[in-house]
């Protein structure tokens, strides 16, 4: 592997991964995996999500988001991790810190009908909640969903060709996965002296699944460490998704795939009286998937870093760490 530090994240076509030409669907594994082994993010267009769904999913959630507090209460559900359904102002902070986010966020996940009913994933996952006051709400997030699922498993067989694996090899995996769609707000802060000193819009995190897939942010602020403790701006063109390698992933591949802390600084403070929008999918599999690491990236010089787990297993920790169980 070369190393390489990006001075901003490398940008790919995903039609070159699907064109079925051979050149360009190893020049586009080849290029993923040079990103993914260094800064653990990319941009891809011709994803197929369009901007006109971009857009109305963003005028529905900013529209749930402007709901008197007491409402979206409703839709919160801490009997299940609020693994769907509204997370208020605040509930969630980042592994190794007390000091919650400045954001609040609405999670959808599997469409539980769109499942077959002998599948155990049906025993496992929570059903949607749908907030009553917005109407399309539901509509467009289940579109968004499964159009964001679908560019997710075709990054994940190129991420698999180039581990050396089967094409694949994820497939059935991620089929039904516990995949999340979370739309965040990070809330106006209209007196910014009334928040923790050391609260921000999101800390300095790693993500917890496979991979994440970012729509466009409503501003910018988003920033990824770089291997040399460089923090650099992540930006993408509107026709562009943000993706990015998740803590399962890294696990998975002993550290090959590096899963790149990064965070959302609030912006200066004569503008923290705004709010920012952000729709990142996080990939999930299957919660029986065995995330212990992959043998042909465990050497002598790469010895295995992690123990043996599920992914439901791993899921169950994290969300204790960021304070959403119990």
């Amino acid at each position: 592997m070369s190393e390489i530090l990006f001075d901003e994240i490398p940008s790919l076509d995903l039609a070159d991964f699907v064109s079925g030409d051979r050149d360009k669907k190893a020049a586009f594994v080849r290029n993923l995996g040079d990103a993914y082994e260094n800064i653990g993010f990319v941009a891809i267009k011709n994803h197929g999500l369009h901007q006109a769904m971009q857009d109305e999913l963003y005028a529905a959630i900013q529209k749930f988001f402007s709901l008197p507090d007491e409402v979206k209460a409703k839709y919160e559900k801490p009997e299940i991790g609020f693994q769907r359904g509204y997370t208020g102002k605040g509930k969630e902070h980042a592994k190794g810190r007390n000091t919650g986010d400045l954001k609040e966020f609405y999670h959808v996940g599997q469409a539980m009908d769109h499942i077959p009913n002998d599948d155990a994933v049906n025993e496992d996952y929570p059903h949607n909640v749908w907030p009553a006051e917005v109407p399309g709400f539901r509509e467009v997030s289940l579109q968004v969903f499964s159009t964001i699922e679908e560019a997710g498993k075709l990054m994940l067989r190129a991420i698999a060709l180039n581990l050396g694996l089967e094409e694949t090899y994820f497939d059935d995996k991620v089929t039904y996965g516990n995949s999340i769609l979370r739309s965040i707000h990070y809330f106006p802060i209209e007196n910014p002296d009334q928040v923790p000193a050391d609260a921000v819009r999101a800390a300095e995190h790693g993500d917890i699944n496979l991979i994440t897939l970012l729509m466009g942010a409503s501003a910018d602020g988003l920033q990824v460490l770089r291997r040399d403790g460089k923090w650099i701006p992540i930006t993408a063109l509107p026709d562009q998704l943000v993706v990015n390698v998740g803590d399962m992933l890294e696990r998975l591949t002993n550290k090959k795939l590096k899963s790149t802390i990064h965070r959302v600084v609030n912006p200066p403070r004569e503008k923290m009286n705004s709010s920012r929008y952000s729709i990142p999918f996080f990939l999930h599999p299957r919660s029986e998937m065995d995330l212990s690491c992959l043998e042909n990236c465990i050497s002598a010089d790469f010895p295995k870093s992690f123990e043996d787990c599920t992914a439901g297993e791993f899921l169950e920790e994290r969300l204790k760490e960021l304070g959403l169980k119990k």
